[in-house]
């Protein structure tokens, strides 16, 4: 069976010390699902994978076991060329996820191609109620729709999904998009941040992210610092 073929694949190019770094880096992930395989190892494996004709049954067999297995799905999936399939395939995982990494290295390259179409199922994910989902719904925002394709409504819709939202990985993303949105749209990010009502969590490490990036100039990062709500953390 390709499953069993696979993760001897994936156990043959273990390193385990690299597998003892890898998980103190996710608290939400147990140890002993890590098996230790390298990014590039894992991107270079779903390149052959994906050639191969029984590969959906390695996609079909969910949850899997480790998060190595996670990554390596991703990776197979993000290079689908077909958007429906691609999308199938997407939703079918979604539920899933359960850890950043796995999440924000999801990445299929169609969706840059087909961004119309992509933006129904943002807003399918943003109201989804699950962590992972949610996060990948505002990170997808920010890849795709800070551009030629921004629409200030955004900002707003990302406002309503991180305020209440009491998850750490939800309220990072917002903070994470608002940061890159300031790089990226920078009058209109500033204009909204001035007035929005942002939980103050969410807005101060929009802005503590913001100052840390190299795409402001020292005077954007004066002007960004005093959207700083001093009351709170």
């Amino acid at each position: 069976m390709i499953n069993d073929l696979i993760t001897e694949k994936l156990f043959s190019l273990q390193d385990r010390e690299y597998r003892d770094f890898q998980s103190k880096l996710f608290p939400t992930v147990p140890y002993e699902c890590f098996i230790g395989v390298r990014t590039p190892d894992l991107r270079t494996l779903a390149r052959q994978l994906t050639k191969e004709q029984d590969i959906y049954m390695f996609l079909d067999e969910l949850p899997h076991r480790y998060f190595d297995e996670d990554q390596l799905h991703v990776f197979i999936v993000s290079g689908i060329k077909d958007l429906g399939e691609c999308m199938r395939r997407t939703e079918q995982f979604l539920p899933f996820i359960g850890n950043w990494a796995t999440c924000d290295q999801f990445s299929p390259a169609v969706f840059a191609k087909r961004r119309e179409e992509l933006l129904p199922h943002i807003e399918e994910w943003l109201a989804s109620g699950r962590t992972y989902t949610i996060r990948f719904g505002i990170v997808n925002l920010m890849r795709h729709f800070l551009d030629g394709s921004f629409d200030p409504a955004h900002l707003e819709k990302v406002r309503l999904t991180a305020n209440g939202n009491d998850e750490y990985y939800v309220r990072m993303a917002a903070a994470w998009y608002y940061a890159t949105a300031l790089a990226k749209q920078y009058e209109t990010t500033l204009s909204f941040l001035s007035t929005a009502e942002l939980d103050s969590w969410t807005r101060n490490k929009s802005v503590q992210k913001a100052v840390e990036s190299r795409r402001l100039t020292a005077e954007q990062k004066e002007t960004v610092r005093t959207l700083k709500d001093s009351d709170r953390n």
